[in-house]
């Protein structure tokens, strides 16, 4: 098993949960399931990440990703 991959899961959904899903009420699945799909857009691709240096972690990567949405910061 590999604790590190397991400690990255864990922050992953500590963050999610804390500023997104204990941040505000839904009034149903599908809204909460939306709002968690823009969120995973902006943690991916927008939000500034300290141990990537400042970047986000899709710019991290080799691969150049051009059909983004706009972030809701």
């Amino acid at each position: 098993m590999n604790h590190a991959h397991n400690g990255k899961v864990e922050r992953y959904q500590r963050i999610l949960a804390e500023g997104l899903l204990y941040a505000r009420e839904f009034d149903s699945k599908d809204e909460r399931s939306v709002a968690i799909g823009v969120w995973n857009i902006h943690y991916n691709y927008h939000r500034r990440h300290s141990r990537g240096g400042g970047l986000s972690s899709a710019s991290q990567l080799d691969n150049v990703v051009i059909n983004l949405r706009t972030s809701y910061s």
